[in-house]
């Protein structure tokens, strides 16, 4: 049983890193505490408790971690300092080094910190609470929460695939999931929240009901049905998940935006194999020319890792040559971080990082080029833009169904409301189009 008094006008303030799961599973550990009497404020006010949900994906996000802890120890000496998420999973020892903290929660260990406050005394030694994380089946879904326009629905967590650079299976554990019905009731809590628009997240998302004989397309059927929400986006989806079904479905819905975001990590076959990834060049240009023969006008992102270790020029050529071959609209690209404990390690061609750094120059100038293409394909068409509360420079910001961030004055009653907009021209710096307002359903 929760003392509430122990807990009663505390404040607490967040900080979160990394992906968009990430930012789910703050929210609803943040639901948690404040339904458990906390008050929150923001990670720069001074906190009697801070919450620093990490990432490990990158060797600059584990600096970023720490940064994140010392920002919070300078700001208050005497708070209590939670440290969670990826890197307290695979780094625990190296967090309780760090002067200031107090308590280091694995990751299945995040959405149950009440349960390890006992009081809000600071602590001569951080107390580790991590199990055996690929040991761990059971699944704890969540919602973001707090942000009108959009909510982020954990559906599904950890990976099984175990790629040989990455540390997500031992930062996450492997794939697990919740049935359709409950993730049904889940989402329709998150429609209670007023949100128009639901991002569906996880690691692997297409592995959905794998584990259970359902499937990813059972559920997102399931969540088409559902009054109350007006959008659905589908997160990142590995391409050897993404079915013709799925596609199908996306291009009959509704309610399900077209717009994909599928990694691709590599375009050389040699360098997919050596990444141990699941599918090959083939396999992942296909599903692009499905979902332009269903949807051309749907906006796809793409995912590239440059440097990674075996990546020669040559090999490195072959990936420039096919993301040039296939009709996305962005790519996002990372740059290649050795990881502890990885497979990857045991590959002796080292990438320098200064080649791994102008590679990645290189494919942002392709992205940067590619999605400005994409931009002007829709100037001067109509579209449905769901509007953000964010005002900047007297501006607000939305999205059409295909992804397209579009500018207009600001206007307060237009915050989480869909209107037809006309796509005008570019903005000065292309990052995207300025719009004009022509309904108002």
């Amino acid at each position: 049983m929760i003392d509430r008094a122990v807990f009663e006008n505390k404040k607490v303030a967040f900080f979160t890193l990394g992906c968009k799961l990430n930012f789910s599973e703050t929210s609803g550990v943040a639901r948690f505490m404040l339904n458990a009497g906390f008050q929150r404020v923001n990670f720069s006010d001074k906190a009697d408790v801070y919450v620093i949900n990490t990432c490990s994906v990158t060797e600059i996000a584990d600096k970023k971690c720490k940064q994140a802890i010392k920002r919070a120890v300078k700001k208050n000496p005497d708070a209590f300092v939670i440290v969670t998420g990826c890197f307290a999973q695979l780094k625990p020892g190296e967090i309780s080094k760090i002067e200031g903290v107090d308590l280091i929660l694995g990751s299945n260990e995040k959405m149950d910190v009440l349960e390890y406050l006992d009081s809000l005394d600071k602590k001569a030694r951080p107390e580790v609470v991590s199990g055996d994380i690929l040991k761990t089946k059971e699944f704890k879904p969540t919602y973001s929460s707090g942000d009108r326009t959009r909510c982020f629905l954990k559906i599904q967590d950890g990976c099984d695939y175990f790629c040989s650079y990455c540390t997500i299976p031992f930062a996450r554990g492997l794939s697990r999931s919740g049935t359709i019905a409950d993730t049904v009731e889940q989402a329709k809590e998150a429609i209670k929240t007023g949100a128009k628009e639901i991002v569906l997240t996880g690691v692997n998302i297409g592995d959905f009901g794998k584990h259970n004989g359902e499937s990813f397309l059972g559920l997102i059927k399931e969540l088409d049905k559902l009054d109350g929400v007006e959008r659905y986006r589908i997160s990142s989806i590995e391409p050897n998940l993404l079915t013709n079904e799925v596609i199908d479905f996306v291009a009959e819905s509704e309610k399900f935006m077209p717009h994909f975001h599928v990694p691709l990590q590599s375009g050389s076959d040699t360098v997919l194999k050596l990444m141990k990834r699941k599918y090959d060049t083939k396999l992942f240009a296909d599903r692009i020319d499905y979902i332009r023969k269903k949807l051309p006008h749907a906006f796809i992102g793409v995912d590239v890792i440059t440097g990674v270790r075996g990546e020669t020029e040559e090999l490195y050529r072959e990936t420039v040559d096919f993301v040039n071959s296939i009709d996305y609209s962005q790519l996002h690209v990372f740059t290649y971080s050795e990881r502890p404990d990885t497979q990857a390690l045991k590959i002796k061609e080292v990438v320098p990082v200064e080649v791994r750094k102008e590679r990645s120059r290189e494919l942002h100038e392709l992205s940067e080029k590619k999605m400005l293409e994409f931009y002007k394909r829709f100037l001067g068409t109509e579209a449905k833009v769901l509007f953000e509360k964010t005002e900047q420079d007297g501006e607000m910001f939305g999205f059409t169904e295909n992804y397209i961030r579009v500018s207009v004055p600001y206007d307060k009653n237009l915050v989480n409301q869909i209107r037809d907009v006309r796509l005008q021209f570019l903005s000065f710096n292309g990052g995207s189009i300025v719009g004009k307002i022509i309904s108002q359903i």
